[in-house]
């Protein structure tokens, strides 16, 4: 995975849900598109991934407008089209079914030159778990201090 050009991880995603499944999915983008997420003007605060006709799209995704792009430029908010094999579509359709599943987008890197979409298949994590997640990771970075005025 080195050769991953990260361009943005969807944060949030990971601590309203609990991820348990991970797939890479291409994206129809137009050019304008893949030149404003090049720059990193990309939300996915309100998106989600949704299987509608055995086809996967990317909705409510903000991508800003490109700020050199001319009357061409692109809907800030049109759904986008993600690209899976027909296996793959099929296993989370199955996936999603289950009571309290949805599907996320992770994050958005770049592999061999084009932009890459890793889908997550999530369930919706409880006020409790969020706050029990939250406690160990001030317990760990807590630690690592005190390992760290240790070890000087």
């Amino acid at each position: 995975m080195s050769a991953d050009k990260e361009i943005l991880t969807n944060r949030q995603a990971f601590h309203e849900y609990t991820i348990l499944d991970k797939y890479e999915a291409g994206a129809v983008l137009l050019g304008t598109e893949v030149k404003s997420i090049m720059l990193g003007r990309i939300q996915l605060k309100e998106s989600y991934v949704s299987i509608i006709d055995g086809e996967v799209w990317l909705l409510g995704a903000h991508i800003s407008h490109y700020s050199h792009g001319n009357i061409n430029n692109h809907d800030v908010l049109r759904t986008r089209k993600l690209l899976l094999n027909r296996r793959e579509i099929a296993k989370l359709q199955k996936e999603t079914t289950v009571k309290g599943m949805t599907l996320v987008v992770t994050r958005i890197y770049w592999k061999n030159g084009r932009i890459k979409f890793e889908i997550g298949v999530a369930k919706g994590k409880k006020l409790y778990d969020k706050r029990e997640t939250e406690m160990r990771r001030t317990v760990e970075k807590e630690t690592r201090q005190e390992l760290k005025r240790a070890s000087r």
